[in-house]
């Protein structure tokens, strides 16, 4: 097992700046530029038709019996096109964040597809699924909705601003004044706003994760501990998070709440009504441009408050960008060039000198590791929890890269073996199964799609699976499932078994595979592993000895290190680690219930 303090997530990822948010973006950054050029010209054209209506009433003003339909039909057509641009620059971005979220998926599955299966499972299931739909379906939505309202939201003001300027330069500065006291008294309220949103950002991930963990452990949490500790867990988060709240308000608080009443449309629009009519009164304002500025100066108020919706949301967003560009970092294994990748000759597995840490600065694995495995022999790893068992397993098919020496696969090192020909010569039999949501057919041809229904069949009867399959509903066809849900883990077991039957790779690797079946289902799989195995070069890290005792060799492992080698029987006579293992193996065959009850009870039985 890897410590969590090694997991890639184990620290939340630090926030990237404004420019790492549009550099994700760079696949579709044509369409989401044309989408933002859009949005200003509909903008724009807003803003033409609020002139266009001014100088309408300005020339009724002058005639009032004559229409002025020139300006009138101006009007409609500059309202009917600012809307198209509207509708046509949303339609733009959300074509564009559908583009990108199918880039994105695609290049994390081909990215995680080269990065080390060790780095997969330390980042953890839970972690690498919120990357690929949740944050990424933040980014859809931030690129989708709001990439045109992020245009018009900078354009409007500037644009409104220039407008004013040539109608009536004294109202310009008139509602630019607001709008800079607005801004002034802002700045107070975000005079810690990196630091706080990192506390709240902080402080949410704490609730969601104590979430997590309360629903999940909800069967342990009700056999053993009544919720006090879990839920008092999760208490204290929720709590962390209201006193977060709660004292970001205060700190910002009035600040906030008066630059957002600054910075709404009715101040501006008071101001431009009490400078209009003051100007007015002194006959130094023509009513038609006073009534232009009215139409036409609340549209750099009204850009505002939305603009700072949107810092909000992306200060959100780019936690999300922050974590994809964290599992786009992950180390991708080296791979040989191409034409010089080396080929097996053989099914023998030899380890030279292997050491490895799962990181730096942390304690040794493996240290000094060497032996070797002829093709077709049966090698047993075993030794206490934590010896290195596992890891020796884990690192054949490069699910790690050692960090001294090196492993052979047929003669080849594995890091210059291309993955194919590395998976294609050695397979896995875990005894945490995996099972796909499709049918039992499916899933025993995984990897091989096209095999024949007849030899499905054959791995399927091979791996003692046949029986309880035909039994079921609808045969083959059985849907198992989300990770074989329908099924019982010894037939899940059973249909893994059945999936490298039919694979057929020389090299085999078992993580003891009846290590927590019932006797029913354990004499079905090791029938199951006994066709497996045949004719197999077969390396099992052993939990029950008494499955190894005629393995061709045995190697003992203690703290990383390989202490023993040998066969069953000159072990024990050795009296070494060994010996200890097996006698301790034999005391706990023997163990019954009433003779420990009977001996606490201080009885003879």
């Amino acid at each position: 097992m890897i410590p969590a303090d090694q997991s890639p997530t184990a620290e939340a990822p630090p926030v990237q700046g404004r420019a790492a948010l549009w550099s994700i973006m760079n696949p579709v950054r044509g369409q989401i530029r044309f989408a933002m050029l859009l949005a200003i010209g509909s903008a724009v054209l807003g803003l033409g038709a609020m002139g266009g209506l001014a100088f309408t009433v300005h020339r009724l003003l002058e005639a009032p019996g004559v229409w002025p339909w020139p300006t009138m039909a101006a009007v409609l057509a500059c309202t009917a096109a600012a809307y198209s641009l509207r509708l046509i620059a949303f339609d733009q971005s959300h074509y564009a964040a559908f583009r990108l979220e199918t880039i994105l998926r695609t290049q994390l599955a081909e990215h995680l597809g080269s990065v080390s299966m060790g780095h997969v499972q330390a980042m953890g299931a839970g972690a690498l699924s919120k990357v690929m739909y949740d944050d990424i379906k933040a980014l859809h939505v931030f690129v989708a909705d709001s990439t045109p309202l992020y245009a018009r939201a900078y354009a409007t003001p500037v644009a409104t601003f220039f407008v004013l300027l040539w109608l009536d330069w004294r109202l310009a500065l008139g509602a630019t004044a607001v709008l800079v006291f607005g801004f002034g008294v802002l700045s107070l309220a975000l005079r810690d706003q990196a630091e706080m949103t990192r506390r709240y950002n902080a402080a949410r991930e704490g609730v969601s994760a104590a979430i997590i963990e309360y629903v999940q452990a909800m069967p342990v949490v009700r056999t053993f501990d009544s919720g006090q500790a879990t839920f008092g867990r999760y208490q204290r988060a929720l709590e962390a998070y209201l006193d977060m709240v709660m004292r970001w308000y205060r700190d910002a608080g009035f600040a906030a709440r008066f630059s957002m009443a600054t910075l709404n449309p009715m101040p501006t629009l008071a101001v431009l009504l009490w400078l209009g009519v003051w100007f007015s009164w002194h006959d130094s304002l023509a009513f038609s441009h006073w009534l232009a500025v009215l139409l036409v100066g609340t549209g750099m108020a009204e850009s505002m408050l939305p603009m700072m919706m949107l810092k909000h949301m992306v200060d959100k967003v780019k936690l999300s960008v922050a974590r994809i560009q964290q599992v786009m970092a992950l180390p991708i294994q080296s791979a040989p060039a191409p034409g010089r990748a080396q080929i097996p000759t053989d099914a023998s597995v030899r380890f030279e000198g292997v050491g490895f840490r799962y990181g730096e600065g942390d304690a040794e694995a493996l240290r000094d590791v060497s032996f070797s495995v002829s093709p077709g022999a049966v090698t047993a790893l075993v030794g206490p929890s934590g010896a290195g068992k596992s890891t020796v397993a884990k690192l054949i098919p490069r699910f790690w890269d050692v960090t001294a020496g090196r492993i052979l696969v047929g003669g080849a090192d594995v890091r210059e073996m291309t993955a194919d020909t590395l998976m294609g010569q050695v397979a896995f039999v875990f005894q945490d199964t995996f099972l796909f949501s499709g049918s039992i057919a499916d899933n025993i041809r995984l990897g091989l799609p096209e095999t024949a229904m007849d030899a499905v069949e054959a791995a399927a009867r091979a791996a003692q699976a046949h029986d309880f399959i035909t039994a079921l509903p609808r045969g083959y066809d059985t849907p198992v499932g989300e990770r074989g849900l329908f099924l019982s883990g010894g037939q899940r077991q059973r249909i893994t078994i059945a999936r490298a039957i039919l694979q057929d790779h020389p090299i085999l690797v078992l993580d003891e595979a009846t290590a927590h079946a019932d006797p029913e289902n354990e004499a079905a799989l090791v029938a199951a592993l006994s066709a497996l195995i045949r004719g197999k070069t077969v390396i099992v890290v052993a939990h029950r000895l008494a499955t190894i005792r005629d393995a061709d060799q045995i190697l003992v492992f203690d703290r990383g290190r390989l202490t023993e080698a040998g066969r069953h029987q000159a072990l024990v006579t050795a009296g070494g680690a060994y010996a200890r293992l097996w006698r301790g193996y034999e005391r706990a065959q023997h163990w019954a219930l009433g003779e420990q009850v009977a001996a606490t009870a201080g009885v003879t039985p």
